[in-house]
Formats: C-alpha cells, structure tokens, sequence
C-alpha cells in the first residue's frame, strides 16, 4: 500500500483538477431557457439561477476535494504541504500548482459566477511595469502602468517590484486586459481611479485602491489612436461603466471619494471576489438608476469578500439585476449592509452577518425610498445564513420557495465555512504569504533571468512588454525531481 501512495495522490490531484474543469464548463450548455422577457445585454447569462448553481457545486467540490485530502495526509503522514486545498475554489485553481510563476495566465481560467468568462490578458504578451510615475495623461511613457492598460492588444501586466502610482487622472482600461499584482505590493491612488467604460475582458487583481479623488475636465488618452475630454469624475475606485466580462480579485479597497467599486449603466457579466474592503461609507454601487432599463440585464457575483472595519453601507446598493452575496464575511456595518431599490433580485446565501451593537442598525437589509406595498414582491432571499449579535435579514417575494428549492438542489454550504473561504480576502502577501515575485537580473546575455521561477523574458521595444519563454529541458528536469521527492517521502 505505501508503494501505491505516491500514485493515489496524484490521482487525488487529478481528479480534482478534472473535476473543477468538467464544472467550469458545464455552464456552456444551457437548456431552452425563454429569454424573451430579458431586456439583454452582451455577456448576459439567460439563466442566472443555473450560474448561481453552478458556482455552489464548485463550492462544494473545492471543500470536499480539502476534506478528502486532508485525511489522506493523516493517515499517510505526508506532509502538510500536500494538502495545499483551501476549499475557496479560486484560490485552489491556481496557487495549489507550486509552479503557478511559470504559468501566470493560468489565473484567467480560475473565475466563477458571473465573471467566469473574464480572459483578461489570456493569451497575450507580458507587460513589466517599469516606471510607476504618471505625469502625462495624454501622452504616457512606455513603461508606465498608463501605457499598458490603453493598448489595444491583450496585455498580462505584471510588477517586478513595489509600486505606488498616484494616478494624475482616470486611468481608463482598454479591453482585454489583467493586472497582475502577485509578487509586489502595489498601490494605485490618486485622481479617477480605475475606469473601466465601454469595455470587456478585464481582471484586476492583488493591488491596493485607496485615497481616490475626483479628477478631470481635461484631456485623457484611452487607446493608442484616442484620446478625449473627461467630465468631472466621482472618485470611485473602480468604476465599472457599459462593460461586460470583468473580474476583480483579491483586491483591497479603502478611502475613496465616492464608491469603491461602481457597476453601472448596463454592465453585467461581473465577478467581485476575495477582496477586502474597509473604512468607507458607500462601499459598492451596483446599477444607475431605478429608471435605468437596461441595468435590469446586470448580473453580479460577490463571493468570499471580508467587509471589514469601519463600513457604513452598500455592501452593496443594487437597482435592478440579479446579484448572489455567496460566501461573505460582514463583520459590522453601521446603517445597513445589503440595500436596493428598483426591484432587484437578491440571492444571499452562506454568508455570516455580525450586526453593530446599535440596536437600531441591527437590519441586514434596507429598501431603499420605497414603500413596503411596492417591495413585499422583490425577491430579495436569504439561505443559510449566519447572522450574529441581533442582524437579521427582511426576505421578500411571494411563490418563489418551490423555485429556489429546484434552482438550488445543491444547497450552499454553511457559513461555519466562512473563515476557511475568507481566509486570504485581500491582497496577497501581505500576511506572511510569499508569493513569489516578477523580479528580472541582467544577465550580460541580452535577455533577463527570472531568478525565482528559472525562465527567460525577451523584450519588445514597442509594447514595453516581456515575453516569457520556458525551458522545455528545464521544465522536465524539475518534474523528475519533483517525482523523485515525492515517491521518496511516501515510501519513508
């Protein structure tokens, strides 16, 4: 039997792998849904109630595959290194390959709920941010952050050191694009901050937003070949404007004028995830108006966030859409924690609310300037949740108990997993975590060696951007010995 452990591990591994891969893709195939009552938008799913679904099994399966390992590792004795599942299911896609530096792209197939499809840079070339300055909002330097994100290309934009940028205006995204924060410790304040408008494919990812002010009314470049005059801005952290196929990731919000994160004027298509927000008043804003139609199509996921100290509300303030609060830790709000108006459909589930000893903010929920006769039929749902210290949550919608219990046969798991899932919200690293950074020595060869994961990068001149290029030799020489170690520490 100790002979066999090696080969039953990584079976284990595999199956795991090959398990989150068939859920993934299970959403490609959609019954006949009747979707001629939908105001749709591009990106819009037909059937939210089956992506609600699907992200609880992948839920389910990350935590289990855990379990299972875990008590592999105990009865084996293998190190607890093997064990590397969290249970987030995000985080278990990519950071359990240990080997994930070689593959940085790997993180665009991670997403789930309605953010799934965000490829981000997948595919493109590797941008290296040289230069954290922005003087120029017109005409940026190669090397700047500004630069990167304004091509028209796909671009994984990536930091070789620590960065803090304060951004001289909006810095405005083109169309797939990742920002690729792992290994550094990057900030981005200062004036916009992060506009995403009329775009898509987009993931932001382990950078700090924070101290964000209003900027504008001058000239702003947003591609290569355009650049225009900007209005007045909100101050938002990240504004989410008319775009679909966005993901944002292990992020941590603070201090901005307006929103953190505005998702607005028909966008849809959205994924909110692992972040860590704190010390805001109106921490999310998801819709335009109560008039606004074609926000009825946005569709958002928010999963495994941790809403920390000193929020006040909007976590979040929908107007219309479909939005699933799956999986998040709320530890205090001061007037209310989930607010709407314009009759949105709310699916909470999982989640665990600790309400302020305010005794009269103790209400999870808050119908925004409307009357109870207009909100009784919301369907606004709370499923097992966790809610402490006096919260409770006003459900609402009538003759919809048989559908959720048919849309939802999998039921969410508990919030006693909470801490498990939320256990790494926010930027990564940060916390003793060693990511392994984006770091490049010159060599006297012509070309960059990436000292941590043993690869080269080749620069262009026009993109200001690194291309990776692997060792195929050196790569199967590190499986060897990979496989070596392993059969060696189970036979021990």
């Amino acid at each position: 039997m100790t002979s066999r452990s090696p080969i039953v591990f990584v079976f284990l591994i595999s199956l795991g792998s090959f398990s989150y891969m068939a859920e993934s893709s299970l959403l490609l195939l959609h019954d006949d849904d009747d979707v001629s009552n939908f105001t749709a938008l591009p990106g819009q799913h037909p059937s939210p109630e089956l992506v609600a679904h699907h992200l609880h099994r992948i839920v389910n399966a990350s935590l289990s595959r855990r379990e299972t390992l875990s008590s592999y590792t105990t009865t084996t004795g293998a190190r607890d290194h093997y064990a590397c599942p969290t249970g987030n299911p995000i985080d278990d896609c990519w950071r359990c390959d240990p080997n994930w530096r070689l593959n940085r792209q790997r993180l665009a197939d991670c997403a789930i709920g309605f953010g799934q499809y965000a490829l981000g840079g997948k595919g493109g070339r590797y941008y290296v941010v040289t230069d954290s300055s922005d003087r120029d909002a017109v005409n940026p330097k190669p090397g700047t952050l500004r630069y990167a994100v304004i091509q028209t290309e796909p671009l994984w934009i990536v930091f070789p050191s620590n960065m803090l940028i304060h951004l001289s205006q909006e810095l405005i995204f083109n169309s797939f694009k990742t920002l690729d924060g792992r290994g550094a410790n990057v900030h981005v304040t200062g004036g916009g901050c992060i506009t995403l408008q009329y775009v898509s494919n987009v993931i932001i990812h382990n950078v700090h937003i924070h101290h964000c002010y209003q900027s504008g009314e001058t000239n702003v470049r947003s591609s290569p070949t355009h650049y225009g005059w900007r209005t007045k801005s909100d101050g938002d952290g990240i504004s989410v404007f008319g775009s679909r196929d966005i993901w944002i990731d292990h992020c941590a919000l603070w201090h901005c004028k307006d929103g953190l994160i505005d998702v607005v004027m028909g966008s849809t298509g959205v994924t909110i995830s692992n972040n860590h927000f704190a010390h805001h008043n109106e921490v999310i804003l998801l819709g335009h108006s109560d008039d606004y139609m074609p926000d009825s199509g946005m569709q958002v996921t928010i999963a495994f966030n941790h809403f920390g100290e000193r929020l006040i509300q909007r976590m979040p303030r929908c107007r219309r859409g479909y939005i699933h609060v799956v999986n998040n830790d709320f530890t205090r709000w001061e007037m209310y924690a989930i607010g709407g108006s314009g009759n949105p459909t709310i699916n909470s589930q999982g989640n665990r609310y600790m309400a302020p000893f305010d005794r009269n903010a103790k209400e999870i929920t808050k119908r925004v300037d409307t009357s109870e006769e207009k909100w009784r039929d919301w369907n606004w749902r709370s499923e097992g949740d966790i809610m402490g210290n006096g919260a409770f949550f006003v459900a609402s919608g009538e003759g919809v108990e048989v559908k959720y219990e048919k849309a939802y046969s999998v039921e969410p798991k508990s919030a006693a997993y909470i801490d498990q899932l939320t256990l790494n919200a926010g930027v990564l690293g940060t916390r003793g975590n060693n990511l392994g950074k984006w770091t490049a020595e010159n060599n006297g060869l012509g070309a960059y060696d990436d000292a941590n994961s043993g690869v080269f990068e080749d620069y262009d001149d026009y993109s200001g951007s690194q291309r990776l290029y692997c060792s195929d030799n050196f790569t199967l020489v590190i499986i060897s010995l990979t496989v070596l170690i392993m059969c060696f520490c189970f036979q021990v």
